[in-house]
């Protein structure tokens, strides 16, 4: 079955480009979250991980 798919997609022109750009996408998105999350502020963490025990 790969093999239709990776003749189909070899007869493409510029098909190469699609992984690079998802990888790129992905990347970004995982370094922006790590960033944001070492970014955020420690009161406003305490402050949610306390909500589930407050009455």
């Amino acid at each position: 079955m790969l093999k239709f798919v990776q003749h189909n997609l070899e007869t493409i022109a510029g098909v190469a480009i699609y992984p690079i750009i998802s990888l790129l996408i992905c990347f970004s998105f995982f370094v922006g979250l790590f960033f944001w999350v070492f970014t955020y502020k420690k009161e406003a963490i305490k402050e949610l991980s306390e909500l589930p025990i407050k009455d």
